[in-house]
């Protein structure tokens, strides 16, 4: 895939990932890109076909799966998602850091690729402080609530895996994470800058 290097920001539910992601589009919006990812959920409020994701049947998908036009996708809560090649090559095409915000099934799945990002975890300081971040959130049953802890608990096991995160990055004071999130990717960053300059 021509383009910039991609990054895979991974990392369990509530861990602030959505958080520092708002804070480098703010700063870099001409550097990075997000990839639209398919869904067969229904959209919520708010929520616009195309743009936060691209909404279809579980049939539309599995066929997309079948022949091979996703580069990663999982199955939570009942609904699929994933990420198709077309849409991490429609951000390259721009010039962009496609930005790959995916659980640890796609960091698996992607490894067995030749997308070659760079992987960033974004991990909470503890289970105590994930579970009253997503607990103040409201949003979810108490059943789905202990499925996102699960999943977390798996998720910071995985992160400790020898060579599987470029850098693993623990949010627990927004600032700084975001400053070693910028560290993490000022090499790339600057490659486009150069790249902008010169066209």
């Amino acid at each position: 895939m021509a383009g910039p290097r991609p990054v895979v920001l991974s990392g369990p539910s509530g861990a602030g990932k959505s958080t520092l992601l708002k804070e480098l589009m703010k700063e870099y919006d001409s550097i990075f890109g997000f990839s639209v990812s398919h869904t067969t959920r229904n959209p919520r409020p708010g929520e616009e076909n195309g743009k936060d994701y691209h909404y279809v049947t579980r049939d539309v998908m599995q066929r997309g799966i079948d022949n091979g036009d996703f580069i990663e996708t999982a199955e939570f809560s009942g609904n699929m998602y994933g990420t198709s090649k077309a849409a991490v090559q429609d951000v390259q095409a721009k010039n962009l850091i496609c930005i790959l915000d995916i659980d640890m099934q796609g960091v698996r799945n992607i490894k067995t690729t030749d997308l070659n990002p760079i992987y960033i975890s974004i991990q909470p300081p503890s289970m105590a402080i994930l579970e009253k971040r997503l607990r103040d959130r409201k949003t979810e049953s108490e059943e789905n609530l202990q499925k996102r802890l699960n999943a977390a608990k798996v998720d910071m096991e995985f992160s400790k895996e020898p060579g599987v995160f470029d850098t693993i990055i623990v949010n627990d004071n927004l600032e700084d994470a975001y400053g070693k999130l910028k560290e993490a990717l000022l090499e790339e960053i600057n490659k486009v800058k150069k790249i902008n300059m010169s066209s």
